[in-house]
């Protein structure tokens, strides 16, 4: 019997990566959603595979390449350097005893930078959150809707990560830079 032979598809980025303007788009990442629950009476552990778990619910922690963001109560998107998921992916899993789900998302996600003043004035044009410091301070995270987009936002400083699907991307962009024409 011949030996099942693994396919990885490649994916070429569908925006090219920008390095200008309030709106740019991101170079490709390596991305996991990791889902898991404490066994009664334990508690999650705080980092795994070099991923700081320790936030509470919509929040991130790490450094804007490569950072946890807490989405859900056993829901966290970790989101490193495109090359270093085939050593975290294991490191991960060799880290969680028990239950756990580990689903490598890097080919299906695309992501956006905002930066600038005008930043969260662009974001509210799709997105119905208050995104100012007091209500969505640095460290924050949150799965919304930008126009009928589901987006990943992240907060980092005055500057805000989107993670979208690539398929929403270009609708996703198209919308982003419109909404940063009114603002020059």
């Amino acid at each position: 019997m011949p030996e099942p032979v693994a396919i990885h598809a490649r994916r070429a980025p569908i925006l090219a990566p920008s390095a200008s303007g309030a709106v740019r788009v991101l170079p490709s990442a390596d991305r996991f959603v990791l889902q898991m629950k404490a066994p009664r009476g334990a508690a999650l552990p705080a980092a795994v595979g070099g991923f700081d778990l320790s936030g509470p619910l919509n929040s991130v922690r790490g450094t804007p390449e490569r950072f946890a963001a807490r989405l859900g109560p056993g829901e966290w998107l970790l989101v490193c350097p495109a090359g270093e998921g085939a050593a975290a992916g294991p490191a991960i899993a060799g880290d969680l005893a028990g239950r756990f789900s580990l689903v490598a998302v890097g080919h299906r996600n695309a992501a956006f930078l905002l930066s600038g003043p005008h930043a969260a004035d662009i974001l509210n044009a799709g997105i119905a959150l208050d995104l100012s410091d007091a209500a969505f301070p640095p460290g924050s995270a949150t799965r919304t809707l930008l126009g009928k987009a589901e987006v990943v936002v992240v907060r980092a400083g005055d500057a805000f990560r989107l993670e979208c699907w690539r398929s929403f991307a270009p609708y996703v962009h198209a919308f982003l830079q419109d909404a940063a024409r009114e603002f020059g």
